[in-house]
């Protein structure tokens, strides 16, 4: 098919507002991007610096981390500059970039929480096979296979998007690139492209949310069969900061591009956008280390060697 684009740089529009609203949103941006970065990188760190935590699952914690850190850095640092300036113009080539590292970043971590949520499964419901079934290098192609899974979903999302004509208005209903307002400045017939949208994404979420369903199945039906409640309440907990995370991660998203009408409701779509790229990330590193025993006992550790 002919690319028929005429259009050579967008505009986001971002939020509605004057001045000083947009000051306000900068501020309020600024500090969830801050402890975002700092939360999830912090959580590299003490994981990479504790022995304790060289385990499968804190290698599943600290490669999501690091998502967070470029999944929030795609959006967040783009935003920060529009809140501050007038022009709020973005290259084609840029608009296509963000857009792909997008599309990436939240693929790889649906099939990385995936991932962790078989790797719970293990440790709860095998736990005799735990190191043969979660060895290194399982744990390296469950990553790498993410990521994998997240290139292709990228690829054929951008290309698809980005080959449509734009012959008319340029202004993105939105403070990033994506999918939804994009489909909605083409001037042909976007069908095609909504059902791949509906298709390929409803796939990915629903394929990747029945992993984690059919997991959490088994893991509570293996934690109600232990007889002690002081075991019982161990054995949740090792899971309740993921299915926290899944929750929020998944119910968003499901909101976002799971829904044929969702298109059609930009400006609710721009706070939901603003939780799943922005929020979640800050929160994930607090979700994961506030329930988890062994990562304050790391960071407390660490807290000490650097007061010697």
């Amino acid at each position: 098919m002919a690319n028929f684009t005429t259009v050579s740089k967008f505009v986001l529009l971002g939020f509605r507002g004057g001045p000083g609203i947009q000051r306000i949103l900068f501020l309020v941006f600024l500090i969830l991007y801050l402890l975002s970065v700092v939360g999830n990188f912090g959580m590299i760190i003490i994981i990479m610096a504790d022995s304790h935590l060289h385990t499968p699952m804190y290698a599943f914690l600290q490669s999501l981390s690091l998502l967070d850190v470029c999944y929030s850095s795609t959006i967040a640092p783009r935003a920060l500059t529009n809140f501050l300036q007038d022009d709020h113009t973005v290259s084609f080539v840029g608009c296509a970039a963000q857009f792909f590292f997008l599309s990436l970043f939240g693929t790889t971590e649906a099939f990385l929480l995936a991932a962790m949520a078989y790797d719970r499964f293990i440790a709860i419901c095998n736990p005799l096979l735990y190191s043969v079934n979660m060895s290194h290098q399982i744990c390296i192609i469950l990553v790498v296979g993410s990521y994998l899974w997240g290139i292709v979903n990228a690829v054929t999302q951008t290309t698809m998007t980005f080959r449509l004509p734009f012959c008319g208005s340029n202004e993105i209903n939105d403070f990033f690139c994506d999918v939804l307002p994009l489909l909605s400045l083409s001037c042909s017939d976007t069908l095609i492209n909504q059902l791949v949208l509906l298709g390929l994404c409803g796939s990915i979420i629903v394929s990747t949310f029945l992993i984690i369903s059919v997991s959490y199945i088994c893991i509570i039906s293996a934690i109600l069969r232990i007889r002690t409640v002081q075991g019982r309440q161990k054995a949740f907990s090792t899971c309740a900061s993921h299915l926290t995370g899944v929750c929020l991660f998944f119910g968003t998203v499901f909101f976002m591009y799971a829904q044929p009408s969702a298109i059609l409701a930009m400006e609710q779509s721009k706070v939901v956008s603003i939780f799943y790229t922005i929020v979640i990330p800050m929160l994930n590193p607090v979700i994961y280390s506030l329930r988890n025993k062994d990562v304050k006992q790391a960071l407390k550790r660490s807290l000490q060697k650097l007061s010697l």
